[in-house]
């Protein structure tokens, strides 16, 4: 089968690249992403002028793209940059509403493909631990709408959200599949409580509180009950895209220690000529060469597979990038000394957000576990 992008991604590819270099450098991206704000408007609009969010939609819902492939380009080129914006939310949201959106929700793709409103999704609560099936919080009938009482917890981005995709429970028990409804809701509703925080790799994120928020009967997404098939699909965009972010970073991290390795003198030699360095090295470029191969598996698995196949994809990319970022970042770290642990080495904010990456949407022993249950499937 034949992997080679297309012109058209290539030439994505190299646009968006080349403005991460040049807009978007260690320490422009410091300031944002460890500023008061997590990311830079402005910037944002331009990433989507540059159809940074428009590629991750296909034509029929206002974007020029929509392919697996598609969504692992733009965010294998934002990991080379560390560019901490809040498009994966702007993914989820989005794909929500394709995959189950009336006409009138789907005019808002518009405002979220043009980078002029931000998405989150809120749907992880205290002590659910990646289980799509833990909702707690809920929604009551009332007067023609909803009432939605409860908690989400790191919410990316959900502080300046002007748009959440909350899920609650309508019918059944905390962990039952069944009952799970989903909800659009405005940033600024009556009873939505925020509390934003940094995150440890930069970026921001928020802990929601629902107190007896009232919304329409027009806030609800699809059928009542019928939320949990909906999440597990648009999970796995994010988990594709949190791959290939992984990814790009990867890339950076282990050109930049190769680097090192060839610049770095120890004894008059650089220390790159020491046998077990180039060992490690070595392993080190097969295991991202490993990942590499996972995100391309899931970039295709995503369009072209269905039921538990394209589900032990997206799985084995997760746990994939999940262990071999993890083994970069450390790996890197080692091979450059103390001076890669330094806050003015990028290379440093690369090893927290190769960590990091591994606890969203689900870590490596969540994914390992999940893999091997969907291979009992068939």
């Amino acid at each position: 089968m034949n992997f080679t992008h297309t012109e058209d991604r290539r030439m994505l590819a190299d646009t968006l690249n080349r403005f991460v270099s040049e807009q978007y450098g260690i320490d422009t991206r410091n300031a944002i992403a460890y500023g008061e704000e997590g990311h830079s408007p402005a910037l944002y609009a331009q990433f989507a002028e540059l159809g940074a969010i428009g590629a991750l939609f296909p034509e029929s819902a206002g974007g020029f793209g929509g392919a697996g492939f598609d969504i692992s380009v733009v965010f294998e080129s934002l990991g080379r940059g560390l560019v901490a914006e809040p498009l994966v939310g702007a993914l989820v949201v989005g794909q929500a509403l394709i995959a189950a959106g009336s006409d009138a929700q789907k005019q808002q793709l518009e405002g979220i493909i043009a980078g002029a409103t931000i998405a989150a999704l809120a749907h992880d609560e205290p002590g659910s631990h990646y289980e799509l099936a833990h909702v707690a919080t809920t929604a009551t009938p009332s007067n023609g709408g909803w009432v939605l009482k409860g908690a989400k917890g790191v919410v990316a981005f959900g502080q300046k959200a002007d748009l959440l995709l909350v899920s609650a429970r309508t019918a059944g028990a905390a962990f039952d599949e069944a009952g799970i409804s989903l909800f659009l809701v405005p940033g600024d509703a009556a009873g939505l409580g925020k509390r934003g925080y940094s995150r440890f790799e930069g970026g921001r994120a928020a802990e929601i509180t629902l107190d007896n928020v009232k919304v329409g009967a027009d806030a609800l997404l699809g059928a009542p009950g019928q939320g949990l098939a909906v999440l597990e699909r648009i999970t796995g965009y994010a988990l594709l895209a949190l791959a290939a972010e992984s990814l790009g970073a990867m890339d950076v991290a282990k050109q930049s220690t190769l680097e090192y390795l060839q610049t770095r003198k120890q004894f008059g030699v650089p220390i790159g000529s020491f046998q077990a360095l180039q060992h490690r090295m070595a392993d080190l470029l097969l295991e991202v060469e490993q990942a590499r191969s996972a995100v391309i598996n899931a970039a295709d698995a995503i369009d072209n597979a269905t039921g538990p196949a394209r589900e032990k994809a997206l799985s084995a990319a997760k746990y994939t990038v999940g262990y071999v970022g993890t083994k970069v970042a450390q790996e890197s770290i080692q091979m450059h000394g103390g001076i890669g642990m330094t806050w003015e080495l990028p290379l440093a904010h690369y090893a927290k957000r190769l960590v990091m990456i591994d606890h969203q949407f689900g870590d490596e022993d969540h994914h390992l576990e999940r893999f091997i249950a969907l291979g009992r499937q068939g």
